[in-house]
């Protein structure tokens, strides 16, 4: 069996120099690495400073950032519909703050809980507060009419371009099938396209090649639901990317990654005007949204678990440096002793990158690093 890739993307709101491999041509920050280390024992992976992703899944975030150039303004709004396990929310997230600071929303929805929990600890390691966090199926966003600029939409399809990676693929693929996403994946557009203002972008994206639910959906949605396709661009030829009627596709086995089909259009002008006041997402109750320096109890301010991972941690608490057996351990939820260290909160760090937090008693201490995300493999 031939032997899959392994990319990265650095997180470059954290500055981390990550692990060393060769460019990806359409990431900016991607990486493909040599081999595959073991991702779970470099604590810099749990600060954050970078994410795991097929180097063919970054090809979103291209073209994501194709519709960011074009509508680029302050208090630009974005969806990511199926966003777990967030490899493209991160993405965005860091795209949108290059573009345009801290003057931005991204909206990140997973509709099956289990996922939207894995996908709410990958957005809080992240660490951008400007990343919300939700669990709905699409048809609660037709509310917000006109709310977002850009949507982006990588549906569940009939997953060929997985085939290398997933034998469940293989089993699970029938022509019925087929038309079961392709029919699924229209119910989806159809359901948020409400959601999306006249003039914004929808990136729509699979990874299976079948027409049916690549080419063929967004000639749907550009007649059915109202939209102009954006011609693709025969960008990469050398390295794979080929061109199809409406799209980009990347096959695997032509490119290093995995399977990736990907496609943008225009709404058209004629569904009334973006709406005047700031939409009320909280009515969906979000999983996640910002991150707060902390809450008060017996009148001691406990920070929050998450915040020293956040872009906006301002630093305040005493830094605790670990060396790397240290900082497994942190994250094993090993006991560490810091005698010398100043009691109480403290922040500890792996080559100045924040990890969490620990209650520092002199003895012994508290760690606040959260349990769901304790490292269960053998750290020795």
């Amino acid at each position: 069996m031939e032997e899959l890739s392994t990319a990265i993307r650095l997180n470059p709101a954290k500055g981390c120099a990550g692990p060393e491999g060769t460019p990806v041509p359409w990431s900016p920050h991607g990486r493909i690495l040599p081999s595959r280390p073991i991702f779970t024992l470099d604590p810099l992976l749990h600060a954050g400073c970078y994410y795991v992703q097929d180097s063919s899944a970054m090809y979103v975030g291209h073209v994501f950032r194709k519709a960011l150039a074009a509508l680029k303004a302050p208090g630009l709004r974005v969806l990511d519909l199926c966003a777990a396990p967030g490899g493209k929310t991160t993405d965005l997230a860091a795209s949108l703050r290059e573009a345009l600071g801290d003057e931005f929303l991204l909206v990140s929805n997973e509709v099956m809980r289990d996922r939207a929990r894995i996908l709410s600890d990958n957005v809080a390691i992240w660490g951008d507060p400007n990343v919300m966090v939700t669990s709905v199926d699409p048809a609660a966003f037709a509310q917000f009419a006109g709310a977002f600029d850009i949507i982006v939409a990588d549906v569940p399809c009939s997953g060929e371009g997985m085939f290398r990676k997933d034998p469940r693929a293989v089993q699970e693929w029938s022509e019925q099938n087929v038309q079961l996403c392709a029919a699924r994946q229209k119910r989806i557009l159809a359901d948020v396209w409400p959601a999306l203002r006249p003039g914004g972008v929808l990136v729509y994206s699979t990874c299976t090649y079948e027409d049916a639910e690549n080419d063929d959906n967004l000639e749907w949605v550009a007649g059915e639901l109202g939209g102009e396709i954006i011609p693709p661009m025969d960008e990469f030829p050398d390295h794979g990317v080929r061109l199809t009627r409406r799209g980009n596709l990347l096959r695997a086995g032509e490119v290093p990654g995995e399977g990736q089909w990907v496609g943008a259009l225009v709404k058209t002008p004629d569904a009334g005007p973006r709406p005047a006041r700031k939409p009320d997402f909280s009515r969906l109750r979000p999983l996640r949204f910002g991150i707060p320096a902390g809450t008060e109890k017996g009148g001691k301010l406990i920070p929050d678990p998450d915040y020293a991972l956040s872009l906006g941690y301002r630093g305040e608490y005493p830094q605790i440096e670990l060396s790397r057996s240290q900082a497994l351990e942190y994250l094993h939820h090993d006991p560490l002793r810091f005698p010398d260290a100043p009691r109480g909160f403290c922040a500890v760090t792996f080559e100045g990158h924040p990890l969490g937090f620990v209650n520092n008693l002199g003895t012994r201490c508290n760690t606040l690093h959260p349990l769901s995300r304790r490292i269960l493999m053998n750290i020795k």
